[in-house]
């Protein structure tokens, strides 16, 4: 026997510490021993590259086998390996980091890094095995092959062994409720889980597990746009292919590799939990990166790679600083600067893009001034205006940043004419107010549901004016946003209040009536008021301009634009989705539509049947008050007994009219 003795710790016993406190999955361990394996096989090629090993470094391997016999799992590497001396210095004084001294010695003598950082990850072998065995020999020619116990104390024992090939075995003695490590299927879903990016083979019974080839720390010139499509494939199985991808790979101000995706966006996909893989030295760490990536681009997926995201010693969580926010701002920036690079370049894969992306860019731009600053002249809405942009084929874009600094590349071949496809417009808010500065300067008309608000939106196109549609859940608030952005420009929605270009500007001219003493326009306000009977209503009486009256409302609710977005405060303020519709609106009626018309002239026929109404009478007052009714359905749903009320109303209506017809 070499050697006898006691861990050299800092703690009266650290092993508790380990089993119960330190590491929070117990799954880990095997991560950790085929990274230390995976580190050994990256010393043996920097010291053969540094000249300090001139035999034969073979073909590198990692081999994991099962004994279910013995309970034992092993994990075997044919790297570096150990001397007695090593293994008392980097095993027995636990958290001696052996990869940060190897780091110093070798520095610039190896392309591929070392994982190992906290000297830790060896001792993560206890929280499942009650007894560990190491069996090494070293690479140094001469060395004596060492055999290292412990039972979970800080007792151990080093002696001499009989090992003659180069490297190191790691040996579990499963405790009793961890055999489940004893099943293949196991072993293979946590290489693939945890390793499968690492760069030497693994293999569990001869078959190779883990893929190897990292994508990520690809030079981007070496990849094909199938190679990224493969990848998110293999990432993100059975998803939509994705909008877009940005492929960073930088040392400065921060050591990042990473692809990161835009996905398309369904409806079962919950945007707030993110879906980025958080990988250290292509050791997969976690799929929480919400401390990382800004909280407007959690809906991205992909990898981040980095040493420089400080992670808590079990690697389980990250450790806030600020380091990580810069890292945060670092990404969003290039982000952002891609978004502008497709929006210069390639406008009509923006506008595709941006159907899904368009709420997450404008909550980065409400929370996020450098981001705002970046992207805020390429905010784009859907418009009513007729231009001539297409949207492209839905072939994703590739876009890397290259290795020389922050110049973008897009190697994405261009669309055929053939491939293109109409879409509905989109404008930014300068090219908007560019376009209409004769007409309506420094006025925005805007729409926040093309369905209810269909008839206005309508009234504004025949008569040449633009509207925006501005209809996610977040543009709301952007609206605010906006408008304090261009304090100089008023934002009008279309059911506020009607632009003069939508009147007739006759009525002075019309023709008052000697019998009644008031003109057509003022009969027919009386008429509404008198039959509504409600006083905080506000009846006007306009002409709207068309070529066919037929195609124009015969009345539509306004509802000015300071008083809804009141109501629309006082709603969030008492966290309701909507409050009661304010007596206090428009009803504006259209004395150029022919029902109007013909309710004015039915109105002044009607005989007064002695003290009562006549049934013509009946009727007018019936349809004003449906009049009204479907003018109100625009701005607010009914319900049940106001559905019940309108429903009864429209059948005496029709009752009325064909018992009139029938005579």
């Amino acid at each position: 026997m070499l050697e006898q003795g006691t861990i050299s710790i800092h703690t009266e016993n650290i092993f508790p510490i380990i089993k119960k406190s330190l590491y929070s999955d117990h799954q880990i361990f095997l991560r950790e021993l085929v990274s230390n394996a995976v580190d050994a096989i990256q010393k043996l090629k920097m010291v053969s590259r540094a000249g300090d090993y001139a035999g034969d470094i073979g073909e590198p391997e990692i081999e994991i086998a099962i004994d279910k016999d013995k309970k034992t799992l092993s994990i075997s590497d044919n790297g570096i390996g150990m001397t007695a001396d090593e293994v008392k210095k980097y095993i027995n004084q636990v958290a001696f980091s052996s990869a940060e001294e190897f780091i110093h010695k070798y520095e610039g003598k190896s392309d591929q890094p070392i994982i190992g950082h906290f000297g830790l990850g060896f001792y993560s072998s206890f929280m499942v095995a009650q007894k560990v065995e190491i069996d090494t020999l070293s690479y140094q020619e001469g060395a004596q092959a060492v055999h290292w116990t412990c039972d979970g104390s800080p007792a151990f024992t080093l002696e001499e062994s009989s090992r003659t090939t180069r490297g190191t075995t790691i040996t579990l003695s499963l405790q009793g409720e961890e055999e489940e490590f004893l099943e293949s299927a196991r072993i293979k879903n946590l290489v693939k889980t945890y390793c499968d990016f690492l760069p030497v083979p693994i293999k569990l019974e001869g078959e190779v597990l883990n893929k190897q080839k990292a994508p990520w720390r690809e030079s981007p010139s070496n990849l094909s746009q199938e190679d990224y499509l493969e990848f998110y494939r293999y990432l993100y199985p059975f998803q939509e292919e994705p909008l877009l991808w940005v492929h960073l790979n930088t040392d400065y101000p921060f050591i990042i590799n990473g692809i990161l995706y835009f996905p398309k966006m369904r409806p079962d996909v919950d945007v707030t939990k993110g879906q980025i893989k958080l990988f250290c030295n292509q050791v997969f760490v976690s799929d929480n990166c919400e401390e990382i990536i800004p909280q407007f681009l959690t809906p991205m997926r992909g990898v981040i790679d980095s040493t420089d995201i400080p992670l808590n010693v079990s690697r389980s969580a990250l450790q806030g600083d600020r380091t990580v926010k810069r890292i945060g701002d670092y990404i969003a920036k290039k982000v952002g600067d891609r978004l502008k690079e497709l929006f210069r370049d390639n406008r009509e894969q923006y506008i595709s893009a941006w159907k899904d992306l368009g709420t997450f860019v404008k909550f980065g731009v409400l929370n996020d001034e450098k981001f705002k600053k970046q992207i805020e002249d390429i905010i784009v809405f859907r418009t009513t205006a007729k231009l001539t942009e297409k949207v492209a084929a839905e072939t994703p874009v590739v876009e890397v940043q290259s290795s020389d600094g922050d110049a973008w590349q897009d190697v994405t071949p261009s669309p055929s004419s053939e491939n293109s496809a109409p879409s509905a417009p989109y404008t930014t808010l300068k090219e908007y107010l560019e376009r209409n500065k004769e007409r309506n300067e420094n006025r925005v008309f805007y729409s926040t549901d093309e369905a209810t608000q269909a008839t206005y939106i309508e009234l504004h196109k025949n008569q040449g004016l633009e509207v925006l549609f501005m209809d996610s859940f977040i543009d709301t608030h952007f609206i605010n946003f906006l408008e304090r952005e261009y304090q100089d420009v008023k934002f009008t929605r279309v059911d506020s209040d009607l632009d003069n270009t939508l009147l007739e500007q006759d009525k002075d001219k019309e023709i008052v009536d000697p019998k009644t003493n008031k003109t057509r326009s003022e009969s027919i306000k009386e008429l509404f008021e008198k039959s509504l009977n409600k006083p905080k209503l506000n009846i006007r009486t306009e002409a709207l301009k068309s070529d066919d009256p037929h195609g124009t409302p015969p009345a539509i609710v306004l509802l000015p634009e300071i008083l809804r977005r009141m109501r629309e405060m006082n709603a969030m303020m008492m966290q309701q989705q909507t409050v009661e519709f304010p007596e206090d609106h428009v009803l504006l009626v259209n004395t150029a539509h022919p029902l109007i018309q013909n309710l004015a002239n039915l109105n002044q026929g009607s005989i007064i049947q002695g003290d009562g109404e006549s049934s013509t009478d009946q009727l007018v007052n019936l349809i004003c008050q449906h009049v009204y009714d479907l003018a109100l359905m625009s701005q607010k749903g009914f319900d049940a007994d106001g559905m019940k009320s309108f429903v009864e109303r429209s059948n005496e209506v029709l009752t009325k009219l064909t018992e009139q017809a029938s005579k």
